[in-house]
C-alpha cells in the first residue's frame, strides 16, 4: 500500500489543537461586533418602545390617548407655518433708528450673512406704521391690522434665532431640530407622545396650499424614523379632503361593515403570522383609519354646516382670503374634533421678499392677516383658545439692509434673516399680551433673551405636558429627541 497522499491532501493544512495568542486576539472582536449588532437588531425590532410598554401595544399604530409627563396648559396645537421668512422689522420689531444709518456703510457682520450680499442696498428702514394695540401696549405694523387686533391674546417673541441662512435647512431645524433631513418634525412627536382624542381622524393633519407644496415637500411633516402613522396626513382644502375615500354608495352599510370586520380579521391572521413587521402594522392601522374617516374627515371639513357671519369673519367671501381662510376654518373644525396637530402653509415662499418688498408684503400680509385674527377670535369664543396653542411665525426673518438696485426704490427687497426674527404665540397657557427679548438696534442680532429653535421646541413640548428631555424614542441604542442632544430650555416667561 502506497503511502503517498494526494494532491488535495498534500495542500491541506495540519489541524490545529489551539488558538494562537494573536489569532485569539484578532478573532474575539467578531464576537463583541456580533453581540452588538444582536443587541441593537433585538432592541429595535423585538422589544416593546418604553412609551406603549404599558398598553402593551404596537408602536408602529397605537394613538390612543397617552398621559402627559404632567398637567399640560394645551391639548392641541395649530401651527401657521409662514414659509419663506417674514420681515420683523416690517411687522413686529419696529427699529426707528435705522434711519440714522441710512448712506452709512454696513458692518461686516451684517453683510456677511447675506445670501446675495453683491446685492447689498445698504440700510433700509422700515416704511410702515408701528402702532401701540390693546390693554397690554404691544406694537404691531400697519400691514397686520387684524392680527393687532389680538394683541392682549399673543406672546410676541422678537429674539428667535436660527443657524443657518438657507430655506431647506432652515425649514429642517424649525420643524426637527436638525439642519439636516430625515428627522421626524415636531408635529409627529407630539402624536407619538401624546396619540389623539380622536381615533376617526388623523392625530397630525397638514392643509397645505393648492397651489403647490413649501420647498422641501412632504419632508416638511415627515415621521422619518417614528411609528409611520405619526407623519402629517395632508387634507385637501378644495373637494373631497382625502382622495379615493367615499364608500361605495350601491352598497347598503350593513354590507360595509361585514365587509371591513372580515378585512380585520384577515388581516389580524396575517399580523399575527409576521409579529415584527412594523410597516406592515401601520399599512394596516392606515386601512382601518380610511375606513373610519368615510364619514368622519368629510364632515370634519363640510365648512357648509358654518353660518355666514363665520364665513364672513374668515373672510370666504373675499378672493385674496378666501382660500388660506378655508383652511383656517378647517383647523379649528378639526381642533375642535380631537386632532392633535394642525398644520398650515401658505403657497410657497410669499414671505421670501428679496424683491419688490411692498408689493409682496401686502401681499403676504393681506392673504393671511384676516384669516389668522379669525381664527384666534373663534377659537376664543367657543372656549377653544384656552387650551389651543396657536403658533405663528416662518422659518427666519430678513436682514435691516435692501437687497437689489438702490436707485429704484420700489424694486428693494431683503435678504434671509437668520440671527434675530419674531415669532408669535397664543393661547394654550401663554402669556398674552407680552414681549419676550429683544434684537439689537438694527433689528439684526438676538441680543436680550435670546431663543433658540431648541427652546423654542422645548416650550410648546412643555405646554402640551411634556418634558422634552423624557419625550424618547429608542434608537439604535439611542434616546433620541426632538431637541436632540443639544443644549436646550423651557422659556418659562412665556407660560402663564
Amino acid at each position: 500500500m502506497s503511502l503517498a497522499r494526494t494532491p488535495l491532501e498534500s495542500n491541506r493544512a495540519p489541524a490545529r489543537t489551539a488558538l494562537a495568542r494573536r489569532d485569539f486576539f484578532s478573532r474575539i472582536s467578531d464576537g463583541l461586533h456580533g453581540a452588538g449588532l444582536a443587541y441593537l437588531l433585538g432592541a429595535d425590532l423585538f422589544s416593546p418602545n418604553p412609551a406603549f410598554a404599558a398598553s402593551g401595544a404596537s408602536p408602529a399604530f397605537d394613538l390612543s390617548p397617552k398621559p402627559p409627563h404632567f398637567k399640560p396648559k394645551a391639548k392641541a396645537v395649530i401651527q401657521l407655518f409662514m414659509h419663506g421668512g417674514p420681515s420683523q422689522v416690517d411687522l413686529f420689531d419696529p427699529k426707528p433708528d435705522l434711519a440714522k444709518y441710512v448712506g452709512k456703510t454696513p458692518s461686516r457682520d451684517l453683510t456677511a450673512v447675506a445670501v446675495s450680499p453683491q446685492q447689498n442696498a445698504g440700510i433700509l428702514p422700515s416704511p410702515y406704521r408701528f402702532e401701540r394695540n390693546g390693554e397690554s401696549g404691544l406694537e404691531f405694523s400697519e400691514l397686520l391690522p387684524h392680527i393687532a387686533s389680538c394683541a392682549d391674546d399673543i406672546a410676541l417673541i422678537r429674539s428667535m434665532f436660527t443657524e443657518t441662512q438657507n430655506h431647506e435647512t432652515a425649514l429642517n431645524m424649525i420643524h426637527a431640530g436638525r439642519l439636516l433631513g430625515n428627522r421626524p418634525t415636531i408635529g409627529s412627536w407630539v402624536t407619538y407622545g401624546l396619540g389623539t382624542e380622536n381615533q376617526n381622524l388623523p392625530a397630525y393633519v397638514v392643509l397645505d396650499d393648492p397651489k403647490g407644496l413649501p420647498i422641501g415637500g412632504i419632508d416638511n411633516w415627515q415621521a422619518a424614523w417614528l411609528p409611520p402613522n405619526c407623519q402629517g396626513t395632508r387634507f385637501r382644502a378644495q373637494g373631497s379632503p382625502v382622495l379615493n375615500l367615499d364608500p361605495r354608495p350601491e352598497w347598503p352599510e350593513q354590507v360595509l361593515e361585514i365587509e371591513r370586520r372580515l378585512l380585520r380579521r384577515l388581516d389580524q391572521a396575517h399580523l399575527q403570522r409576521r409579529p415584527h413587521e412594523s410597516d406592515l402594522a401601520a399599512r394596516i392601522s392606515s386601512y382601518e383609519l380610511a375606513a373610519r374617516m368615510q364619514l368622519a374627515a368629510t364632515n370634519a371639513l363640510d365648512l357648509e354646516q358654518e353660518d355666514e357671519r363665520t364665513k364672513e369673519m374668515y373672510g370666504l367671501n373675499d378672493a385674496l382670503t378666501e382660500s388660506y381662510g378655508r383652511r383656517c376654518l378647517m383647523a379649528r373644525r378639526l381642533v375642535e374634533r380631537g386632532v392633535r396637530f394642525v398644520q398650515l402653509y401658505i403657497e410657497e415662499q410669499i414671505w421670501d421678499t428679496h424683491t419688490k418688498l411692498d408689493e409682496r408684503l401686502r401681499y403676504s400680509c393681506g392673504k393671511t392677516d384676516r384669516p389668522s385674527a379669525a381664527l384666534l377670535k373663534d377659537l376664543k369664543q367657543r372656549g377653544l383658545l384656552e387650551d389651543t396653542l396657536v403658533i405663528w411665525g416662518g422659518e427666519f426673518g430678513r436682514l435691516p439692509l435692501g437687497q437689489g438696485d438702490s436707485n429704484n426704490k420700489s424694486s428693494l427687497g431683503r435678504d434671509h434673516g437668520p440671527n434675530g426674527f419674531s415669532l408669535w404665540m397664543a393661547g394654550g397657557g401663554v402669556k398674552g399680551g407680552s414681549v419676550y427679548g429683544a434684537t439689537d438696534e438694527l433689528g439684526n442680532h438676538a441680543v436680550e433673551n435670546p431663543v433658540s429653535v431648541h427652546d423654542f421646541h422645548a416650550t410648546v413640548l412643555s405646554l402640551l405636558g411634556m418634558n422634552f428631555r423624557d419625550l424618547v424614542y429608542r434608537r439604535h441604542g439611542l434616546d433620541e429627541r426632538l431637541t436632540d442632544q443639544f443644549p436646550a430650555r423651557v422659556v418659562e416667561e412665556l407660560i402663564a
